[in-house]
């Protein structure tokens, strides 16, 4: 078989498997519970095509997970890179990652499959790079405010959804101001309770 052959079949793997995990993504957020048979039919690929690239359901979602992961890394890298002054670098990592919806997620499948050990390797790498985003803009929040909040509030802007994509966008920014405007240090007031701890978000993926 030529080398043109070949590289064929390799690109038409790569957009199959881009189309299953977008499929999968679409599904699961929306139903969790679906069965991987829905990810195909919505993927519109052979349910074949589906069991060659990944053995289960679980490790679909595993590898649905572990892209959203990389994903908050590589934007959290990104932030880090960023010299402008910190309440800017900060802002704009927030609504990229609002954009990158990758805390739907989080919503929607914590705890209904068992992570692998890189998976929470990858996690604990996120939240220490997390960790030196927030050092860079502590000075620039309430001082109840800890790192950890920024996770929920993530899952919060993620919590706004309507049918249809652009508004949910458009609403999700909406309401991720607001609530930037209330972590600021200019807020008036004391927050009730503390921050949620690492122990406590991450125990959600345990199951």
């Amino acid at each position: 078989m030529s080398d043109t052959g070949l590289s064929g079949r390799r690109a038409q793997a790569a957009r199959n498997d881009e189309l299953i995990l977008h499929s999968a993504r679409a599904v699961f957020v929306d139903d969790p519970g679906a069965p991987i048979t829905a990810v195909a039919k919505h993927a519109g690929v052979g349910i074949s095509a589906l069991y060659s690239r990944y053995g289960s359901k679980e490790e679909l979602l595993r590898t649905l997970c572990r892209s959203g992961l990389e994903r908050f890394i590589d934007e959290t890298v990104i932030a880090l890179a960023d010299d402008r002054e910190p309440w800017t670098m900060f802002t704009d990592w927030m609504r990229r990652l609002v954009d990158a919806d990758t805390s739907s997620l989080t919503l929607a499948l914590a705890g209904s499959f068992t992570p692998t050990p890189d998976m929470f390797a990858l996690g604990d790498h996120a939240n220490e790079l997390s960790k030196k985003v927030f050092a860079r803009v502590k000075s620039e929040l309430r001082p109840e405010i800890g790192v950890n909040d920024i996770a929920l509030v993530f899952e919060l802007v993620a919590a706004v959804r309507i049918g249809d994509v652009a508004r949910t966008r458009q609403l999700r920014h909406r309401y991720l101001a607001t609530i930037l405007d209330g972590m600021r240090a200019t807020g008036v007031g004391k927050l009730p309770s503390s921050p949620p701890t690492w122990q406590e978000l991450s125990s959600r993926w345990a199951g």
